[in-house]
């Protein structure tokens, strides 16, 4: 029996799910670098959580511990969703939404305050944007693409 639905549709749907899998990938090893001294410096210095940990991934990105975690749960949940397309893109949007609302949390707080419990710096704060600009335009590719599965369109 043929189907109806065009060979780039089902490529589509494998590739959101590859994608959120990537992205998933991608956060695990983030999350557990940030425990490598020489990848991570000032590892001595690192802290649970607060702006005071004096820890960098890549000597660059504040980290701590709560942030590592936060990095090791978005990888594990990349990696789970993954199974399916349509939650694939509930990932990647979701997952961008989180970062462009943690991108405007890091811009408006004061870095030496209480309120910077992640830790969050200026680099970090790119690189929330990056993401949550990166995850979300995925994610709306990968629904569309999860669409054309469903409806069998071009």
């Amino acid at each position: 029996m043929a189907s109806s639905q065009p060979a780039s549709a089902g490529r589509s749907k494998v590739f959101v799910q590859q994608v959120a899998m990537a992205v998933g990938a991608v956060f695990l090893v983030v999350g557990v670098a940030g425990f490598i001294p020489g990848i991570t410096t000032n590892v001595d210095d690192l802290e649970f959580a607060g702006h005071s940990s004096g820890a960098e991934l890549l000597g660059l990105f504040q980290v701590s511990i709560l942030h590592n975690i936060v990095h090791l749960l978005f990888g594990v949940a990349g990696l789970a969703m993954a199974r399916t397309a349509r939650l694939s893109v509930i990932y990647l949007i979701g997952g961008g939404l989180i970062y462009a609302v943690l991108w405007i949390y890091g811009l408006i707080i004061d870095s030496g305050s209480d309120a910077n419990f992640v830790p969050l710096n200026d680099a970090d704060n790119w690189l929330h944007f990056a993401l949550a600009v990166g995850m979300v335009a995925l994610g709306l590719a990968g629904s569309r693409g999860s669409r054309q599965v469903r409806t069998g369109t071009a």
